[in-house]
């Protein structure tokens, strides 16, 4: 999780627009459970603004041929990852979600994964989110950008909880996220052991191991520069 940062979005593209929640019901398979949390969490979906070519005057593509921003009322402090997932299963387009807690204190915060789409099946990596602030806080202008795949990454890459890599693709730097906790996991896992472990042989083994796991994390999650791939294999880098 980032720190504070929430964007100015562009008058021109503002949509404005209140979507029942029963709508994304019907575009995308939702369990009961999902359902419960979405009556128990959101007061209101808004879908508020529509970042396209139309609007901003930014060329998409396949992959990104719009990002629409969607504002969440909650109904207490916070809104499950499940009901953003269905949210974004629904609504074949990128999104960023901004969650505003009605709670006492009026809060907000930036949401967002990273939504791949071209390919045979949409997929999504996990939720990225900036910190709680004032809903009156200060918001930044949108990242500079020549196209809107180069718009959807500068505004994902503040949120990301890894640095990035000169020339990354996205898609590699949420790889990466992935792989970064898989493997904390597994650390997390080894420590829970060594701490079990009486038996000294034992513990000079997954300390070992320990070792092992913490400097490919490191690895991981480094600013190494990546291996690089043809430029025509690429997708968009998420720095420019």
């Amino acid at each position: 999780m980032t720190g504070a940062l929430l964007y100015r979005w562009p008058a021109a593209a503002k949509f404005g627009r209140v979507v029942p929640k029963t709508k994304f019901y019907e575009h995308t398979a939702v369990s009961a459970t999902v359902r419960g949390k979405f009556v128990a969490d959101v007061q209101r979906i808004t879908w508020a603004y529509k970042l396209a070519d139309a609007t901003i005057h930014l060329r998409g593509n396949a992959a990104v041929p719009e990002i629409q921003v969607f504002v969440i009322d909650t109904k207490d402090d916070d809104v499950s990852n499940d009901v953003l997932t269905a949210i974004d299963k629904a609504v074949h387009f990128p999104i960023i979600f901004e969650l505003r807690s009605t709670g006492e204190q009026a809060r907000t915060r930036m949401v967002a994964a990273h939504k791949q789409l071209g390919g045979p099946k949409m997929r999504l990596s996990a939720y990225f989110s900036t910190g709680w602030q004032s809903v009156d806080a200060p918001r930044a202008p949108l990242p500079l950008a020549l196209d809107l795949p180069a718009l959807y990454a500068g505004l994902l890459e503040p949120i990301l909880p890894i640095a990035a890599r000169p020339g990354e693709r996205l898609s590699d730097a949420t790889s990466r996220i992935e792989q970064a906790r898989e493997v904390e996991r597994e650390i997390a896992a080894l420590e829970r052991r060594l701490r079990a472990e009486p038996q000294l042989n034992r513990k000079v083994e997954l300390r070992r191991q320990l070792r092992d796991r913490t400097a490919t994390l490191t690895a991981i999650t480094g600013p190494a520069t990546p291996k690089t791939s043809n430029a025509l294999e690429r997708d968009t880098p998420w720095t420019n």
